[in-house]
């Protein structure tokens, strides 16, 4: 039998997500079965305890292109490091849980169609992007971090927690054998490993709502991402340019 590489992967990272993974797969699977590419949906369950993969098991049975990669806990960045790697297709998009860029922008992130190989990030910061509903203190929280990040490895980029991101080519999937953060600052090590390696990285505006029983903690989280961001200069220094 002949098995088609789809063009497109879309990776749903998810923690107890079982309030929300079921709107969610119906939202992108309807609109996925408009388009005239083929597709696949991995959804990479970072050890739930919940109901979320009896929920995600309801479209595998009803024949959906949605596949589920269990694995044990251990963070956003190690359940999306494993399920971009499980992943064939030819482009593979990161696609938060809680949907807040509405998937009809999806082909947005499709601006190169050389097949060379680039990343292409979704932005809050750019011009024509919009930020709906979003608190004041997190926004604030946003912006500090990602001074940091300037400051400590990743340049030019001006929102690189946006959970909206688009890869394509062997020389960018290979970026993720080298990924050794599993929490939420695993951009930036790929985003720091792929300006290092000199691969192309856009950014383009979208829209972004808010979404409450985010799974962000801002206190914890901002000092884990921070001490991260310092594992990273540390773990790469022989790579580590300035």
């Amino acid at each position: 039998m002949l098995v088609v590489q789809p063009s497109l992967s879309i990776i749903i990272p998810v923690f107890n997500e079982e309030e929300r993974i079921g709107a969610t797969l119906n939202v992108v699977v309807n609109f996925l079965k408009t388009r005239d590419y083929a597709w696949e949906i991995v959804v990479s369950d970072d050890g739930s305890t919940d109901s979320t993969v009896s929920v995600v098991k309801q479209f595998i049975n009803d024949g959906s292109d949605v596949k589920l990669l269990q694995l044990v806990h251990q963070g956003k960045g190690w359940a999306i490091k494993n399920g971009i790697l499980f992943a064939t297709g030819k482009y593979r998009f990161i696609c938060d849980a809680d949907l807040s860029m509405p998937i009809d922008q999806l082909e947005r992130f499709f601006v190169n169609d050389s097949g060379c190989g680039e990343i292409v990030i979704g932005s809050r910061e750019m011009p024509l992007s919009r930020r709906i509903g979003e608190p004041f203190s997190r926004r604030l929280m946003g912006r500090i971090y990602n001074i940091l990040v300037r400051v400590m490895g990743v340049s030019r980029i001006t929102d690189s927690q946006c959970g909206f991101k688009c890869f394509s080519g062997e020389q960018v999937f290979a970026l993720f054998d080298k990924q050794t953060i599993s929490g939420f600052a695993f951009d930036v090590e790929i985003l720091f490993l792929a300006q290092r390696a000199g691969i192309t990285i856009r950014e383009i505006d979208i829209d972004w709502y808010y979404m409450p029983n985010s799974k962000v903690r801002p206190i914890l989280d901002a000092i884990c991402m921070t001490w991260d961001l310092a594992r990273i200069r540390w773990i790469h220094k022989f790579e580590w340019r300035g």
